[in-house]
């Protein structure tokens, strides 16, 4: 059984942001922007995605 996957880009700097969506930038393997990182489709990911939705894109879902 293979596990679903999550293509993310970040699209929004982490300057000026709170310290608390920095660390979630760093948690889901971004921190400089156009970085494109593929993650497992979970709960938590999606969590984390929706905090820092306006900095980031889902670039594709497989």
């Amino acid at each position: 059984m293979t596990s679903k996957k999550i293509t993310i880009e970040q699209v929004g700097s982490s300057l000026r942001r709170s310290p608390d969506q920095r660390k979630t930038l760093i948690g889901l393997g971004l921190n400089k922007l156009n970085k494109v990182t593929t993650l497992e489709d979970t709960d938590s990911i999606r969590g984390m995605i929706k905090k820092v939705n306006h900095l980031v894109k889902i670039v594709s879902e497989e």
